[in-house]
């Protein structure tokens, strides 16, 4: 496996492979993002088989703390920088490459072209509590785009809403790329693994998966209200919110939305739905996300 830290360095690194897959992480790796490396390895492996004239593809892993992305009140400055051991983990699942630039490397100079996402889809949810940020998402994942130019790309469905942006930012601006989306890693007891579990107290990790307790009951009520035809979807998000807050959870969002643009369920629905929700647990914020 090849360490870069440069363009030049990556474009020569580069193969002159048909196929080639992005995994674009901000490192502090945890076996979800293992998984993502593993998926992308397989996947890219399949193409290669299948395309006998075009060689073995390639795996790059990209490892950058995104500034654009963090608000002005956010941990930018303290989001965990693991690079030795996150190289070690990507060596034993599959990574070829990994591109790991300084901020100066890869904004040589103050971004001022930036993509803008929508607002239906990227101003409610995360973006109504953390304004720009999809702003930041989409301009760093454009960028690696145009810089790795790969085949498929793999994100993980925790970040649910991010995963539906990239999707549309890529059908819009005609990308050949594939996104897959990669299923959300959990413990034993039901909390998504994220790269801020780690700075939650050993009490309050006990506490974190009351967060997907109170999505999946609410996904529960989604399920028997399309069975039985009645759903009041605010009292159910509310109820919801009050049961974290009683717990000593600040939530900003629990929520009943459609799958296919995340718009808001007025009732029961036969249609592919999800629950999403946002809290914080003492200085942690946390996000989940449950399909039903």
């Amino acid at each position: 496996m090849h360490i870069v830290h440069t363009l030049a360095d990556l474009r020569r690194a580069l193969k002159p492979t048909a196929h080639r897959a992005l995994v674009p992480t901000m490192g502090s790796l945890h076996p979800g993002h293992l998984e993502l490396m593993q998926t992308a390895r397989h996947a890219i492996d399949k193409r290669a088989v299948e395309d006998k004239r075009s060689g073995s593809g390639m795996t790059v892993a990209s490892i950058f703390v995104n500034r654009l992305q963090f608000g002005p009140n956010e941990d930018f400055d303290t989001y965990p920088r693991t690079l030795e051991n996150d190289c070690a983990l990507l060596k034993a699942n599959g990574c070829d490459l990994v591109f790991a630039p300084s901020e100066k490397e890869l904004y040589p100079e103050p971004q001022l072209f930036k993509v803008h996402p929508p607002a239906q889809l990227a101003d409610i949810l995360e973006g109504a509590f953390r304004p720009g940020f999809f702003v930041g998402v989409c301009t760093v994942v454009h960028k690696l785009f145009n810089i790795v130019q790969p085949n498929l790309a793999v994100f993980g469905k925790k970040d649910y809403q991010q995963l539906m942006v990239i999707r549309r930012m890529v059908q819009q601006m005609a990308l050949p790329i594939e996104i897959i989306g990669s299923e959300t890693r959990r413990t034993e007891d039901g909390l998504a693994l994220s790269s801020r579990n780690g700075y939650l107290s050993t009490e309050e990790r006990a506490e974190a998966v009351q967060l997907s307790m109170a999505l999946k009951g609410l996904a529960a009520a989604a399920r028997e209200g399309h069975a039985t035809g009645v759903l009041d979807v605010a009292s159910a998000e509310a109820a919801a919110m009050d049961a974290l807050r009683a717990r000593g959870w600040q939530p900003d969002y629990i929520t009943l939305r459609h799958q296919h643009d995340l718009s808001p369920v007025a009732g029961p629905s036969a249609e592919p739905l999800v629950v999403l929700g946002a809290a914080k647990l003492g200085k942690t914020r946390l996000i989940d996300n449950w399909e039903v």
